[in-house]
């Protein structure tokens, strides 16, 4: 049996493969009116047929857990009932086709409220629909206006956000949840020094740096239930202290170990190891498999499930990846998005049994017998 293809159990929940769709922003929703943030037949469509071209996970792109919480005006929202039926469509359809439903809960911190990335990127203003960002401290991400600087109070506002967003989402049917800190958005804008300049508790050390990732998984996982597994999307480094030509500070790898150590004490099952984003021009060494060995530092330094991201591409590249004990899954995203079929012809290629739907599985099986 491939590895790649065997099945991964976290808690109660067993994920039939290690395939997995990465959360990747669609840009599609309305963004304004009573549809706000919802999600479309596009997003049905768009998830589902992952989850029908054999992928063990489908995991729904980056959700806002309050309006101005979108990286853009378009982006899916998850903080009224109109959100939460529009997406219980999607988990129905994600489970029949024999996947795990996932949902990815975030904030897009200093980085909020820009136009969709083929059109410009750039800052949507609140007069054109856009709002106001918001951050840890006033740094602002290249190119953006300088956010709000966040009052302990309003911090502890997100935190409910996070765990409200996370109560709808079970409501909805997702069977993960995942607490976006990656990507230089709310939660990791925290971890780093490069954009968090506070001198109370939540700024300074490394202890305060993290309190807030921490408070978000503990209200998450508080309403979550405890035979259903939450992950935790990290940037393992900023590519700012580990590069030699860069001489600005950042988080670092060692530092993601030692996060990771905290959160699985705080309940997360699996972390989602991703890099960079917290500066537009970090020097970034990319090339396949080049974020892979994160993973593999995390799950070996703080023993805990991971999954590697990045420039996986081949079959057999992911499959050495899983066999390896480098990451205990792969999210795929843009080679799905090329071929939504990938997971299938993985299958095929490393000699395991696709799970092809049952409306194509006669066909199929018949032709490949023929």
């Amino acid at each position: 049996m491939s590895a790649l293809f065997t099945p991964l159990k976290l808690r109660s929940l067993e994920i039939p493969n290690r395939v997995w769709m990465s959360p990747m922003c669609m840009y599609s929703a309305a963004p304004e009116g009573p549809e706000t943030g919802a999600p479309t037949d596009f997003h049905l469509t768009h998830l589902a047929s992952r989850a029908a071209g054999g992928a063990g996970l489908v995991m729904a792109e980056a959700t806002g857990v309050r309006p101005d919480g979108r990286i853009s005006p378009w982006d899916l929202g998850l903080w009224n009932d109109r959100q939460q039926e529009a997406f219980a469509r999607i988990t129905e359809a994600v489970k029949a086709h024999g996947s795990v439903p996932a949902i990815q809960l975030a904030h897009a911190g200093r980085k909020a409220s820009v136009d969709k990335p083929w059109l410009s990127d750039r800052y949507v203003r609140e007069s054109a629909g856009g709002y106001r960002a918001v951050a840890p401290s006033p740094v602002a991400y290249d190119g953006l206006p300088v956010p709000h600087e966040l009052t302990v109070d309003e911090i502890r506002r997100l935190v409910r956000d996070f765990a409200d967003s996370a109560r709808r989402a079970l409501a909805a049917g997702f069977q993960v949840a995942e607490v976006h800190g990656a990507h230089g958005y709310l939660i990791n804008s925290f971890l780093s020094l490069a954009a968090n300049h506070r001198t109370d508790a939540y700024g300074g050390g490394f202890e305060n740096r993290i309190r807030f990732a921490l408070e978000v998984v503990d209200a998450v996982r508080a309403v979550w239930p405890d035979d259903l597994p939450v992950f935790f999307r990290t940037s393992a480094t900023d590519w700012l202290t580990e590069s030699p030509e860069d001489d600005r500070e950042g988080w670092t790898g060692e530092d993601t170990v030692r996060l990771a150590k905290e959160l699985q004490a705080h309940g997360v099952d699996l972390l989602d190891v991703s890099t960079g984003g917290m500066v537009r021009d970090a020097k970034i060494p990319t090339g396949p498999d080049y974020q892979v060995p994160f993973a593999a530092r995390a799950r070996a330094g703080a023993d805990i499930p991971t999954a590697a991201v990045g420039l996986i591409t081949e079959p057999q590249q992911a499959q050495e990846i899983v066999a390896g004990g480098r990451a205990d899954a792969v999210f795929l995203g843009r080679e799905l998005l090329r071929d939504p079929y990938w997971p299938q012809r993985a299958a095929l290629e490393l000699g395991a049994e696709p799970s092809w739907p049952d409306q194509y599985a006669y066909v199929v099986r018949r032709r490949e017998r023929d």
